[in-house]
């Protein structure tokens, strides 16, 4: 079945880094888009990043547009996102998502566009 395993989170001081990981197992990663998303708490869900199967386009959303680069390696079935410039309101946890093709059929940040989620890994942007 679908796997997807994320790590990388932890804690970064305000304008510090930190790369994301996403493993993904259970189906052929090539052949879909994937994102990113954060749940802060006390706020919806917001999509933050996303990246076509073959990495032909990219998307950001305009918090983190220029802070933030999204990656993937089809070789290694796995998706970065890469943070820097980090502010506290980073803070949250960060999932990364499947979506339902190659692209996405609903839109970047349609949760309709999405069939599988990974368990998430905590970023907290603190002095």
């Amino acid at each position: 079945q679908v796997q997807l395993v994320e790590s990388g989170g932890g804690l970064a001081q305000p304008g510090g880094s930190l790369r994301l990981s996403c493993a993904a197992s259970g189906f052929t990663f090539s052949g879909y888009a994937m994102s990113w998303a954060r749940q802060v708490s006390g706020k919806g869900l917001e999509w933050v990043s996303g990246i076509y199967s073959d990495g032909s386009d990219t998307y950001y959303a305009d918090s983190v547009k220029g802070r933030f680069t999204i990656s993937r390696d089809n070789a290694k079935n796995t998706l970065y996102l890469q943070m820097s410039s980090l502010k506290p309101e980073d803070t949250g946890v960060y999932y990364c998502a499947k979506a339902r093709a190659e692209y996405y059929p609903s839109g970047f940040a349609s949760g309709d566009s999405y069939t599988s989620w990974g368990q998430g890994t905590q970023v907290t942007v603190s002095s």
